[in-house]
């Protein structure tokens, strides 16, 4: 994600404690949340999704929303009871194997469903949620209506459970299938590869599927009366972006694209994913976000702002946090790749001037220092990985040097594509790639809430 200025002044100011791990005994019964620390009630135990496959009929004056959600999964324990997150309209019905199945909406975003027949341990069930009503605009937090009369979705942490019921969690990825019913003059787009797209009498019907696992906050959905740059990369992948109404300003950036994919791949190994492109919406948001495959790009995108998101392709979609407190995995890394890998190796500048310019700016300023980078904290999630996230990056890679760095960010990214990934994990791998001990270096970068002592500000090459 890549917040705008006045976005990132308002998420600074917000300063929410972590809340303690939820309780749960009961071995028949799913647990509620997982009990990540910034947001214990998040995600639910008892199972793994393999795919959703979600149905929607939208219409944009309305604003009403009728929906089909299929959750094809695993249990992992016994399940007489389990729940789903889900914010949307009324849920009408649930069915588990094809057989009705009771529930409850309880908590901010809990759908309890008790199945007629449990599920067995270790047996694939199929959940079916109908619903229907008005899709509240959650203003870029979800469901969002567009100026147009049209609506997209996007958000981060939470985003999905606004429109279909999942299990909302960075550790259960699925691939996705959308399928949306429209009146004919509107356009859909989503994640992945379109496959249909289809009018009969005033209706449209529109599939997209996204083959690659993903999370919740990574899929979208952005309905508007939408104009379509196709391109195509010289290895054959789709590029298709799409430029609501009043977004057609950003064409030249998008049209670069193709470059972009390349220096990227460049440094981080083959593109993830089936397809790519940009979904650029003309509300007021105050962020962009690297929805998988394809972006949802506000207004005031720049080509900062593209290479960031697109760099979140490999970190952040691919591979994901485990915990929200692993952050700095996605925005250290979008962040550098875009503020300074790009403008060294495309344009020519010197970031090693950049970077010290910015130390000795920021040096004695205490606020810049006060939000740890390995656990900024809940709510604080978006701060500090973007403007200390770059320096980190630039130290860390000045004292293992060039090819060892490079070729760890590279090798750290294959052995966790399509997975997950922490914070300790990339400490532990970048250590066992470098002779030197990295623990006071890794230590004073990541954990501390003052600046690192000057060795480990001016490692390497940047010693001054």
């Amino acid at each position: 994600m890549r917040l705008s200025g006045l976005g990132a002044a308002a998420l600074v100011a917000v300063l929410i404690g972590a809340q303690p791990a939820l309780a749960h005994a009961d071995p028949f019964v799913g647990s509620p949340g997982l009990g990540d620390p910034y947001y214990p009630e998040d995600g639910n135990g008892g199972y793994d999704v393999t795919h959703y496959e979600v149905t929607i009929d939208y219409d944009p004056p309305s604003h009403e929303l009728v929906g089909r959600t299929r959750v094809d999964a695993t249990a992992t324990q016994p399940l007489r009871a389990f729940n789903l997150d889900f914010d949307g309209p009324e849920v009408r019905a649930v069915s588990v194997n094809d057989l009705p199945a009771t529930f409850d909406r309880n908590g901010e975003h809990e759908l309890t469903v008790t199945p007629l027949i449990p599920v067995l341990p270790g047996l694939p069930f199929t959940v079916r949620v109908d619903y229907a009503g008005q899709a509240a605009d959650h203003e870029g937090e979800g469901w969002t209506y567009a100026p147009s009369g049209g609506a997209f979705v996007a958000g981060e942490p939470h985003s999905a459970t606004t429109w279909y019921p999942l299990n909302d969690t960075p550790l259960d990825k699925a691939t996705f299938t959308l399928h949306a019913t429209v009146p004919a003059e509107w356009e859909v787009v989503s994640n992945g590869v379109r496959t249909k797209n289809i009018v009969r009498g005033d209706k449209r019907t529109v599939s997209w599927e996204s083959r690659k696992p993903g999370l919740g906050y990574l899929t979208t959905v952005a309905i508007d009366r939408f104009d379509y740059l196709e391109q195509r990369r010289a290895d054959g992948t789709p590029l298709l972006s799409a430029f609501a109404p009043e977004a057609e300003g950003n064409r030249e950036t998008e049209q670069r694209l193709p470059e972009i994919l390349d220096f990227a791949e460049a440094l981080y190994g083959p593109y993830p994913f089936e397809a790519a492109g940009g979904i650029y919406v003309d509300a007021e948001i105050a962020f962009s976000l690297e929805t998988q495959t394809r972006p949802i790009y506000a207004p005031w995108t720049d080509l900062n702002t593209v290479v960031h998101e697109i760099a979140h392709q490999w970190w952040g979609d691919s591979v994901s946090v485990r915990r929200w407190s692993d952050i700095c995995l996605n925005e250290c890394f979008a962040s550098y790749t875009a503020d300074y890998l790009w403008p060294e190796r495309m344009e020519g500048e010197d970031v090693d001037a950049r970077y010290r310019a910015t130390i000795a700016r920021q040096l004695d300023d205490p606020e810049f220092w006060d939000i740890p980078l390995a656990d900024p904290g809940a709510g604080r999630e978006f701060t500090s990985v973007y403007y200390r996230g770059p320096l980190f990056l630039h130290a860390l890679r000045k004292q293992l040097g060039d090819d060892v760095f490079f070729g760890a960010v590279r090798e750290f990214i294959a052995t966790h594509a399509y997975g997950n990934a922490s914070m300790p994990d990339f400490r532990t791998f970048v250590q066992s790639r470098s002779s030197v001990d990295l623990t006071g270096f890794l230590h004073a970068w990541l954990d501390e809430t003052t600046p690192p002592t000057h060795e480990y500000l001016f490692p390497g090459t940047l010693r001054v």
